[in-house]
């Protein structure tokens, strides 16, 4: 998987701010794909080693569409370089997760990420920046809220309401399972605010993660996951 877009990431947090004002504008919130017939998840996890040296662990799966056969797997392990600054996420994981990504030998026609897309102060969090780097439909899949605020869910799995930063609609969040906290879904790049929640129910199995992420958070946590 090729970048279609590059940049330096050797930055400062002001210059790391710079790039995403720059690159937000990029953005595409409208569905801009064909037919899908696979989908990716791709996630970290920061395994501990015995030097005291951060290490993050990317995994991505890659699946058929509509049922979710695992088609391939890969798992990256790389230094962190970025230090851990709330709203620059990206900058910390994304180049682990593109170098898991650089791996798949079959491009994914959708791609699911552990993380927020727009839902973020500058809309623009890690499945946006992913999204613009790779020109890839991308939808972001986060545990919790990091802007907006969303009210009145359902407690039946499908069931859905906006995720709102003011009046503006930045996301869904979406109850996957009963009696199970909800996820907050964002579009990433190329991807509509209702084409991302439905996806995502769409790749949902039973579990409180749809199977792209929730494969790859599995992998990615797994002791023993070879380095690549």
């Amino acid at each position: 998987m090729l970048l279609s877009v590059d940049h330096d990431w050797n930055l400062s947090w002001d210059e790391a701010r710079r790039v995403q004002e720059t690159l937000a504008g990029q953005v595409t919130l409208s569905d801009d794909f064909d037919t899908i017939r696979t989908v990716a998840g791709v996630d970290l996890a920061y395994p501990r080693t015995a030097t005291g040296v951060i290490t993050g662990r990317a995994a991505v799966v890659v699946l058929a569409f509509p049922g979710l056969e695992v088609v391939e797997e890969h798992v990256v392990t790389r230094p962190v370089t970025f230090p851990y600054i709330p709203g620059l996420l990206s900058f910390r994981e994304a180049p682990i997760a593109l170098a898991a990504l650089q791996q798949v030998r079959v491009q994914p026609d959708m791609l699911f990420v552990d993380g927020h897309g727009i839902a973020h102060p500058l809309r623009f969090g890690i499945a946006s920046h992913l999204g613009i780097l790779l020109d890839l439909p991308t939808i972001g899949i986060a545990k919790s809220i990091l802007v907006g605020a969303a009210s009145n869910l359902g407690e039946l799995p499908g069931d859905a309401t906006p995720l709102l930063d003011g009046d503006e609609p930045i996301g869904t969040a979406l109850r996957t399972r009963a009696r199970s906290r909800p996820i907050y879904v964002s579009p990433g790049h190329r991807v509509s605010l209702e084409t991302a929640a439905s996806l995502v129910m769409q790749c949902t199995r039973g579990y409180r993660l749809p199977e792209p992420t929730r494969l790859a958070d599995r992998l990615a946590g797994q002791r023993g996951a070879p380095p690549a």
